[in-house]
């Protein structure tokens, strides 16, 4: 094996942790953004309720 060819390697393994660090940190904020949305729709149905 030549040098070149473990850089390459290397490079490959270190651009698909990225990618799957990407992934986690997107699906992430994706569960958060829901949870919010969800918190915002339960203390508006607290505050309905309260008004009534």
């Amino acid at each position: 094996m030549t040098t070149k060819f473990i850089a390459m390697i290397g490079a490959v393994i270190v651009a698909l942790a990225t990618l799957t660090s990407c992934a986690n940190t997107i699906r992430g904020m994706g569960q958060d953004t829901a949870n919010a949305v969800n918190a915002t729709e339960g203390a508006g149905r607290r505050v309905a309720r309260a008004a009534n």
